[in-house]
């Protein structure tokens, strides 16, 4: 039963930290590349892309942090370490919730001299998310290891 749980848990996450990977070193670039100057164009595909996301990613998280909590009840002695893990998720579904129902709208409906430094917020918001979510990932394989 535990190492079911642990591949569910530990399988989302990956799938998690995997999919904002690809999204910002992979799928942004080449979109910037690929629609140069056409500003418009690549932001409407941008939201294209991500729209009706948003309740797949909760749904995401909440089976992540619900198999996180069956671990811990699992194995109570590194509960320190699920702890600093549900911390570092909850400051990273903060983020998600930020940019999902207050960034983006912002972003649809900005003007052409605004949208650079939403961009750019959103760059730093994501990579923060990622760095949140791979860091949690890691300290997850590092208890395996105890």
């Amino acid at each position: 039963m535990t190492a079911l749980v642990a591949i569910v848990h530990a399988g989302l996450a990956a799938a998690w930290v995997g999919g904002m990977t690809y999204s910002l070193f992979v799928v942004q670039p080449k979109l910037k590349k690929y629609f140069g100057s056409r500003e418009e164009e690549r932001e409407h595909l941008t939201a294209v892309i991500a729209s009706g996301n948003r309740y797949k990613v909760l749904a995401l998280i909440g089976v992540i942090a619900a198999t996180g909590v069956i671990l811990l009840l699992l194995d109570p002695d590194d509960w320190w370490i699920h702890a600093l893990k549900a911390a570092l998720l909850l400051i990273a579904t903060t983020i998600f919730w930020y940019v999902s129902w207050r960034h983006w709208p912002r972003r649809i409906f900005a003007t052409a001299t605004e949208r650079p430094a939403l961009q750019r917020q959103l760059l730093i918001l994501a990579t923060t998310m990622l760095t949140l979510a791979a860091t949690a990932f890691a300290l997850g394989v590092a208890a395996a290891q105890l």
